[in-house]
Order: structure tokens, then sequence, then C-alpha cells
């Protein structure tokens, strides 16, 4: 199984969309699975996978094959083999791409189908079923024909700016020029967001788990159930949680340029990890460079991963879109939880580009022009359970910060 372009190479930067300074995107793109035929005695079914426009975000779709349906329907393992893969769609391909089937028998009339397993991922669905037929009174449907962009590899252009030291890392609760900030620009919680953690500071909060410390393996950002609960701005906080914010760390902060953490994520259900971005002229815009949504009950943190973009001005939001990606069928990648991986974004004048372990996972088209960053590294907590599962902590092993003109 293979999948390949058509010869129409459609392309578009979007150079000539008006972004509305960041609180406007172009539309998704709508994918659809086409009806196919192929000829009896034919070893291959090619099935067209199309978008009605250009994308200006990279679109996944999972497809899988299903056995047809009445006396003629086609059985997998007697008369073709299954199919379960991901289709890819990046800014700037070609619209149309075909899934090969291998074909073992398939008589006159012998049919099967195949199916989205779920929504595309960063584009709408269209018609989410295709037929496939074998008929010998209409011309097969083509493989398709062209090239289509292969994953970028991540690669640091800018000039290295930060790196994250033992020796040197300073930290208080609001930051300082040279420090990070263990609070949110709005304070210790996130009550908008449902998050029951409060923001924690050993320097504030004495006689709790270290929120934040060095261990042999990095730094680490811990998350916990308190022993006790911590009574700040009028209600209990019987959870807490973990961060380490740039606002006010001038080192931390680019236009454009590269961000790369290799760290290992927690697996506690219940956490919510993540690697992210807020203009410096404030929220939103925002670029999610991770998250894990640990409390959502399909998330799996050794196979998902999560990336986003947030637009909007003065504190209001005008869309986000994004994905949220099953890494290892889409490229291979996966184990999370288990050890140290690479999370890391590019951000250029006209894409901002996401990587894991040095892959293109994800790739947008920058709305964002003329922003500066600063990052933010968390472990916030969204639950009201024990919390006692697994790993409640997110280590970052290294951290470097890349600027470009």
């Amino acid at each position: 199984m293979s999948a390949t372009s058509s010869t129409a190479t459609m392309t578009s930067s979007f150079a000539d969309f008006d972004f509305a300074n960041g609180t406007k995107l172009p539309d998704k793109a709508t994918l659809s699975l086409e009806n196919a035929t192929f000829a009896p005695g034919s070893g291959t079914a090619y099935v067209p996978v199309r978008l009605n426009q250009p994308t200006p975000n990279t679109v996944i779709a999972r497809v899988i094959t299903v056995n047809g349906s009445g006396a003629l329907r086609a059985l997998s393992g007697y008369h073709y083999k299954t199919v379960d893969t991901v289709v890819i769609f990046r800014p700037g391909d070609p619209l149309v791409q075909t899934v090969e089937v291998p074909v073992i028998s398939a008589a006159e009339g012998q049919q099967f189908q195949l199916k989205l397993r779920e929504a595309p991922w960063g584009g709408l669905q269209g018609q989410s079923v295709a037929t496939i037929t074998a008929t010998s009174g209409t011309a097969a449907t083509q493989k398709a024909a062209g090239t289509f962009r292969q994953p970028r590899s991540f690669a640091a252009t800018g000039t290295l700016q930060f790196e994250l030291d033992r020796d040197t890392h300073k930290r208080s609760p609001d930051g300082g020029w040279n420090r990070w900030a263990t609070s949110l620009s709005h304070g210790r919680t996130q009550i908008a967001n449902a998050e029951t953690g409060l923001y924690l500071d050993s320097s504030l909060f004495p006689g709790i788990e270290g929120p934040v410390y060095w261990s042999t393996q990095g730094l680490v950002l811990h998350s916990q159930k308190l022993k006790t609960p911590i009574h700040y701005e009028g209600r209990d906080w019987h959870y807490g949680a973990s961060v380490l914010d740039g606002r006010n760390f001038l080192a931390s902060q680019i236009g454009y340029g590269q961000y790369e953490w290799e760290a290992r994520m927690p697996s506690r259900r219940g956490s919510w990890p993540a690697f992210w971005l807020i203009s410096t002229s404030g929220w939103p815009p925002e670029i999610d460079i991770y998250e894990g949504f640990g409390y959502q009950n399909y998330w799996d943190f050794d196979r998902h991963a999560a990336h986003t973009i947030h637009g909007g001005s003065n504190g209001a939001r005008s869309f986000q879109r994004g994905v949220t990606i099953q890494t290892e069928q889409a490229y291979g990648l996966k184990g999370y939880s288990q050890g140290f991986h690479r999370f890391a974004v590019d951000i250029q004048r006209d894409y901002i580009t996401w990587f894991v372990d040095g892959v293109e996972t994800y790739q947008s088209v920058n709305p964002f022009k003329g922003h500066r960053w600063y990052p933010i590294m968390n472990v916030a907590v969204k639950t009201s359970g024990a919390y006692d599962d697994g790993s409640g902590d997110m280590i970052i092993k290294s951290f470097r910060i890349y600027s470009a003109p």
C-alpha cells in the first residue's frame, strides 16, 4: 500500500489572505473519499482521497477498508487485503492522492468499502465512505501521479539564544528579566479551564512537595494531590500544579526561530502537560507546541500529541485550529511517558511547523506575523479523583531557543 499525488499540483502560500492581525485564518479544506472501480483480475484497486481546496494547514485522515454488503460483498482476506493507513495532506500539496488496496481475487460486481475512522484532523469531513467495485464495464480508477512533499526534518536554522542549564537556572514567583516565573500572567489558577490544580511555589507555600526541582534526569515539573488543602483566593485547592513562565524572561523571547524541548511526559490520568507560547503583547495569540489531554478518557500519553494555534486579540479568541494525532500510526512515534522525546516548533514568516523527535508532524500558515513569543512549560491538573496512578511529573532534559532575523 502506498499513497501518491495527482498531477494537479495546486498550491497556495495564502500570501494574499488578510489575517486581520492574527484574528482570521483561511477556511479548513474538506476531505472526501471517492468511489472507485477496478477490473476483475486486477491486483490493485486505487481509491481517491480529495481536498476541495488548498489547505492552510496539515490535514490527516485515518482510513480503513471494510467488507462489502449483500450477495456480491467482497471479504477481507479472500477478495482483498485489509488496509488501515493514514493519508496526509500538507500545505502546498496537490489536492488528490490515492490509497492502494491489494486485491486477491474479485469477480464482476463484487464490492468493498473504504471508510474514515473519524473526522479528519485539521480538516472538515466530506464523503466519509467510498465504495470500490470490480467491474469491466467502467474504466478502472487510475493511480494518481505526481509528488507530495515529504515531512521536514527539524533543523535549527537560527542562532542559539538560550539553553536550559542547571547552574544558571533561576525562578521566582513573578519571574524577571533573567528568570522564570512560577505563575501565569493572570495568576496561579485557571478556573476558566476547569483546572483543579493550584500553581505552586515552595517559597509561597512552605511544606509542600517541591513543584519544580532538579533531579539526575533533568528539571522536574511536579504535580500532586495535596496532603493538606491550600486555601487560596476564597476556595480550597486539593491539587498542586507546576509552571515555568517566561513572560518577563528576556532570553526566552523570540519573534522568528525555533523552540526545542526534550522531555518525558507524565502518565497520570487527570494531568495536562504542555509546552506553549504566548505573544508578548498579550493573549491571544497562542501556539501550543505540545499538549497532553490526560483528563480525556481517550488520551494515550504514549501515542497521542496535540498541536494547536489560537487567534484573536485583547483577551478574546476568534479561532483555534490544530490536530490531535495518533502519532504511532501516522509517523511511527510513541512512548512519550516511557522515555525522553523532542518536541519542537519552527516559526517562520510564512509557516509554523511542528516536530516530534525531529519529524514534521503538523504545519500551519502563520497568521501571527510580527509577534514576539515567550514560552510556558507546565503540568496542569484537571481531576477530582485520587490522582495517584502513574507519574504526574514532566521532566525536561534539555531546552533550547534559536532566534532568526
